[in-house]
């Protein structure tokens, strides 16, 4: 079965990014901390990042983290999601206007305009039609960013959150959660505690 899945990484106090993120900063100032644990070699952190990218049928994300990634500091053939883990999944972009160009032109992007849930509906879609071809169930995943994964949550479109609590304290970015998130009682699935991170997955609803 496919699922609708959010992963990502967080401050103790809330952030996914720190302060003034942007194409040539994406995840803010000290924001790097946050993902010291995707590029770790302690083996719980490699297991992670192993199986959570094998499940992905296709891949969500906000326009200013595809700025990001197809920047030219972005991601190449060493760096980025799944980067020597998986092949590569359709990538679904919610934003309001396709870009001009595309630089990583090798991987399989989908520019939706009509919002986040036209957005998962397509990559609900893409992601049923890998696992068929593969006969393995693939997911959804919500890489990204806050807002988009934020607005899926309060939307009542996520069956699974997983997030990566970092030990760093930013003071200051972009939240995950507002003061408009609904109140929601989350189920615990698993929890996994590593040098660099306690890794969070919760059922939702």
């Amino acid at each position: 079965m496919t699922r609708i899945t959010a992963d990502i990484s967080m401050s103790l106090d809330g952030f996914v990014t720190g302060p003034d993120p942007g194409p040539k900063n994406g995840l803010g100032n000290g924001g790097e901390a946050l993902h010291i644990w995707a590029f770790s070699d302690d083996p719980d952190d490699r297991h992670i990042v192993s199986e959570s990218t094998a499940r992905s049928g296709a891949v969500v994300l906000g326009r200013h983290l595809f700025d990001i990634v197809d920047g030219p500091g972005g991601w190449n053939d060493d760096v980025g999601y799944g980067a020597q883990e998986v092949g590569k999944p359709a990538f679904i972009v919610v934003t309001s206007s396709p870009p001009a160009s595309v630089r990583l032109s090798d991987l399989d992007w989908t520019f939706i305009t009509t919002g986040v849930q036209d957005a998962i509906t397509s990559a609900r879609r893409r992601a049923e039609d890998a696992s068929g071809a593969s006969g393995v169930d693939l997911d959804v995943v919500l890489m990204g960013g806050g807002t988009v994964i934020g607005s899926a949550f309060a939307a009542g479109l996520l069956d699974v959150l997983t997030v990566h609590l970092a030990p760093v304290v930013l003071g200051c970015g972009t939240p995950l959660f507002t003061s408009d998130t609904p109140r929601t009682a989350l189920k615990q699935l698993s929890l996994i505690q590593t040098p660099n991170a306690t890794h969070l997955t919760c059922a939702v609803g």
